[in-house]
């Protein structure tokens, strides 16, 4: 008897059997039948949802920064934080919090899928940037932080970090990554006009995750 299943959860489905086939195969590896055998569909359900590998793989990437945007939503909208707490709540949020989400940030650091990592840095600056724009405003309203421009000063900010602490752009030694850590504190502390060691905090984040993506 065949199984009728609703559009998204069939779509998830796919999504979830390439991602763990990406992971363990690996995506270069991983062929668009070797996904139809394991979802058990035929090749034609598999391009109602998706005309490509490529584009299975950029679903996958969008929903972990979908994730990581759902949880920096649900934190600037509590009251009881203060513009620092969120800052680190947030940051905190975009680490990998799974195998599986690691294997997938190994796989966009793969030659031929720098496109696809790039667009995965540029897609989790556009989405974190209203969120931090807030934050930074709050920041102000408390007297955390001083700058007219708080959208600008975040996305140079963002663009900066997402870049400069990609380790499959980058490959810092320990001692280069910690030096380039200080610097970027020191410069986020200047450029939104907050007191001196007041994003100490950063320094741990880094340290324990070289991207944030």
């Amino acid at each position: 008897m065949r199984i009728i299943k609703k559009h998204d959860e069939r779509k998830n489905e796919i999504l979830d059997v390439a991602e763990v086939l990406f992971g363990t195969k690996g995506y270069s590896k991983t062929t668009i039948n070797n996904i139809l055998q394991m979802v058990g569909i035929a090749k034609g359900t598999f391009y109602y949802y998706f005309q490509s590998k490529e584009e299975v793989m950029d679903a996958i990437v969008m929903r972990f920064i979908e994730g990581g945007v759902l949880a920096a939503k649900a934190i600037i909208s509590r009251s009881d934080l203060t513009a620092h707490e969120k800052m680190f709540q947030i940051l905190m949020a975009q680490k990998p919090d799974s195998e599986r989400k690691e294997q997938m940030i190994e796989q966009l650091h793969q030659a031929n899928n720098a496109e696809m990592h790039q667009k995965s840095l540029v897609e989790t600056i556009l989405q974190l940037t209203p969120i931090l724009t807030e934050v930074i405003e709050q920041g102000i309203e408390e007297g955390a932080f001083t700058t007219d421009y708080p959208e600008e000063t975040i996305q140079f900010l963002l663009v900066s970090s997402q870049f400069l602490f990609d380790e499959g752009i980058f490959q810092w030694e320990p001692h280069e990554l910690m030096r380039k850590a200080e610097a970027f504190t020191s410069i986020m502390e200047k450029s939104l006009g907050a007191a001196p060691g007041s994003f100490s905090y950063i320094l741990g984040v880094i340290s324990k995750n070289d991207s944030i993506t």
